[in-house]
């Protein structure tokens, strides 16, 4: 990219008394050919034998004779710098940028009225750019970024976000300064590694002098309330950020209407005919309703499909396929092994993969309603310890799955419905069986399961540990599968 230059063709005038800097609003300058460097280099020498004639300056010093020299040269032909191109550029090439406060050098920023960018520019730092600010319109000069703001950016790239706070603060741009968020793109754009950025706009759009969302006509003596409007791309894009974040305010009617069209006909159809049967039926005479296909928890019901209790297939589990029957059905624990060896002796050696537990369900002494028999009907569960065995109940087994027993490890899930624990228990009974004398297992504290601690020595106090599982169960049943329960 070529140094901004300065051209000019016409003759100095006289110098003010207080020297100034470029007060203009920039543009790209273009580049210059070797005969207008030469007139240049000519200008600025009649300039400086000016300057020491009037003695305007008593021993100057090379920066302050370098403003008004430049300042001198400015007053010919009218040229526009753009301040963005102008600053990439000597980021880019590494000049060094300084600060004029009343054509005198300083340090400090915020004390500062321009911003020298090279030997022969310097721009007020209060220059607007063309970098636009987020969420506006682009259409005022308040919508776009100072110089100050973009410079400060840069020269800020590396510091922390409060420190860049801070320092924005510090130099007078409490509002105005870029954001933390859009602060990388900018500088990647001003150090050239990246060519384009979305919100600067285009040297083309700066130039227009025409507004945006300006009707356009060809004929002037049209009548204004026959002109097109034409809506500018950037004003449609912000309206359509403001919709999306539009909250519709609603009332006691609007909330109650839907949003799909709901087809009622087959409901209307049906009752239609009931109608009509009613309106034909005489006087007096009671009318009798077809029946009607009940619900599907009815229909479950109705078919007794019998609850499902699933256990581990681990072999170290204390409950087994080979003695959870006796365990379940006649109170009495036996271990997994003595009953291997058991089914062994008469014969058995490989047990079932689905047992059935005939269990009576003793009647809720709370309840008021009399019972036909008073030690309560008999209720069938089947047990299984695998998902294939599951399979054989249907497509809907998982339905009818009242308990999972677990041993608190976590592949015994894997193969499941839901394989995730939390998730698991939510829709099924957890228990989890082990010795009285184990130490808690920190695995199962979030599994939402209770604990059902089998004795190894008393085998008398079996038959309360089963008659508190089954509580446990019925409680769980009526509550979440109702359907389940034999009534």
């Amino acid at each position: 990219m070529p140094n901004p230059c300065v051209t000019s063709d016409s003759e100095p005038s006289d110098l003010d008394q207080h020297p100034r800097t470029v007060d203009r609003s920039p543009m790209e300058c273009k580049t210059s050919s070797t005969k207008g460097l030469q007139r240049a280099r000519q200008h600025s020498l009649q300039v400086f034998k000016d300057l020491r004639q009037s003695q305007q300056i008593a021993e100057p010093s090379l920066f302050s004779l370098s403003v008004q020299i430049i300042d001198r040269l400015s007053r010919g032909r009218s040229t526009h710098y753009d301040p963005l191109l102008a600053l990439r550029h000597a980021i880019k090439t590494k000049s060094a940028i300084t600060y004029v406060a009343n054509s005198e050098p300083t340090a400090s920023l915020l004390a500062a009225s321009h911003i020298v960018l090279s030997p022969t520019l310097s721009l007020p730092k209060s220059t607007t750019t063309r970098y636009s600010k987020p969420g506006t319109s682009a259409s005022s000069p308040s919508d776009f970024f100072t110089l100050e703001a973009v410079y400060l950016a840069w020269l800020l790239r590396d510091a922390p976000v409060a420190e860049y706070m801070k320092q924005a603060r510090d130099n007078g741009l409490a509002v105005g300064f870029v954001s933390v968020t859009e602060r990388k793109s900018i500088v990647e754009w001003l150090e050239g590694k990246v060519q384009d950025l979305k919100r600067i706009v285009s040297l083309a759009a700066a130039e227009s002098t025409t507004p945006p969302g300006t009707p356009t006509h060809s004929d002037t003596t049209t009548s204004p309330s026959k002109r097109r409007y034409v809506a500018d791309q950037q004003d449609v894009e912000v309206v359509k950020r403001i919709k999306q974040n539009e909250v519709e305010l609603r009332d006691r009617n609007t909330v109650l209407r839907g949003t799909k069209p709901n087809n009622f006909s087959a409901l209307r159809a049906t009752y239609s005919e009931k109608l009509k049967k009613i309106k034909e039926t005489k006087p007096g005479a009671t009318p009798v309703l077809a029946p009607t296909a009940g619900t599907p928890m009815q229909s479950r019901k109705a078919k007794n499909l019998y609850p499902i209790i699933m256990i581990s297939s681990s072999p170290t589990a204390l409950i087994t396929m080979h003695n959870v029957k006796r365990f379940l059905q006649e109170s009495l624990f036996e271990s997994s092994s003595a009953a291997r060896e058991r089914a062994a002796a008469a014969g058995n050696s490989r047990a079932e993969d689905v047992i059935h537990i005939d269990r009576r369900r003793v009647p809720p002494s709370s309840s008021s309603q009399p019972t036909s028999t008073p030690r309560g009907d008999i209720q069938r569960y089947f047990v299984v310890d695998s998902t294939d065995a599951l399979q054989k109940f249907g497509a809907d087994a998982w339905e009818r799955v009242v308990c999972v027993m677990t041993t608190g490890q976590a592949w015994q899930f894997r193969p499941y419905r839901w394989s995730e624990p939390r998730a698991l228990f939510h829709h099924v009974k957890g228990v989890y069986v082990s010795w009285a004398n184990d130490p808690p297992n920190t695995k199962i504290k979030d599994w939402n399961v209770t604990e059902l601690k089998i004795d190894p020595h008393r085998r008398h106090i079996d038959k309360s540990v089963v008659a508190h599982f089954w509580q446990l169960i019925d409680d769980w049943t009526i509550a979440n599968k109702p359907w389940l329960i034999k009534s």
